[in-house]
């Protein structure tokens, strides 16, 4: 297993965000999600952002994202832009569930 090198990937910060997608709203989501997704892509500290959508019919979509830093993170949260920016997509979602924790190892495949 490959340890995470002190400095670059240590303060590095995980956040998952899981998301109960509307019935019908799938479409609506996906446009919401695209507009953060190129709005997020430019703020410093951000490294990556995924969507997962669900194989099943659970309607249980996942946002992924990786920042430098929690402090990155925290700071785009809590900027004047953030709640306006992610407003739009309470109307295709009925519940959420938020967890953030720092990167203390990775493995990288093929590099056991």
């Amino acid at each position: 297993m490959s340890t995470a090198q002190k400095g670059q990937s240590a303060e590095r910060l995980s956040v998952v965000y899981a998301v109960h997608v509307i019935e019908g709203g799938e479409q609506g989501f996906r446009d919401v999600y695209e507009r953060i997704r190129k709005s997020v892509a430019q703020v410093p500290g951000h490294l990556i952002d995924r969507l997962g959508e669900p194989l099943d019919d659970s309607r249980q979509w996942v946002i992924t994202s990786e920042w430098e830093t929690p402090e990155h993170f925290f700071a785009w949260q809590q900027g004047e832009d953030h709640q306006a920016l992610v407003a739009p997509l309470r109307e295709w979602v009925d519940q959420t569930q938020s967890l953030r924790f720092r990167v203390i190892q990775e493995t990288v495949g093929g590099k056991a």
